[in-house]
């Protein structure tokens, strides 16, 4: 599987950006799409998730309101939109795939994803 994230790009606070992450590569019937992020000099940190049937998704509080993550199984792409961006959101936003996940909801922890993308860089000016 192979995942190509884009989108990433420089925006004023408040402002808004749409990433994308594609996969391409194998077919799968049962997957987790995620999204992480690593600021300079932190841990990676979980920013959202969706379910492969699309129904069910999860955020990380700071951007719950402010992100929403979708899904084109049809195309197989991943979407994370970004509104009301602050400076703290400035990052490196990956996406990840966790194939045929276990658990009854979706992994907070990166360590369950299989899958990785090359980051996408999102800086907030203020």
């Amino acid at each position: 599987v192979q995942l190509q994230a884009s989108g990433g790009g420089l925006v004023q606070a408040g402002g808004s950006l749409r990433l994308s992450c594609a996969a391409s590569g194998r077919t799968l019937s049962r997957y987790d799409m995620g999204w992480f992020r690593q600021a300079p000099g932190k841990e990676r940190e979980f920013v959202a998730a969706i379910r492969w049937s699309g129904g069910s998704t999860y955020y990380e509080d700071s951007v719950k309101g402010r992100f929403t993550i979708s899904s084109d199984n049809v195309k197989n792409i991943v979407y994370l939109q970004m509104n009301s961006l602050k400076p703290k959101d400035t990052a490196v936003y990956l996406c990840a795939m966790e194939v045929y996940p276990s658990g009854r909801t979706c992994s907070l922890d990166d360590y369950d994803y299989d899958y990785w993308g090359q980051g996408t860089l999102v800086t907030v000016s203020s």
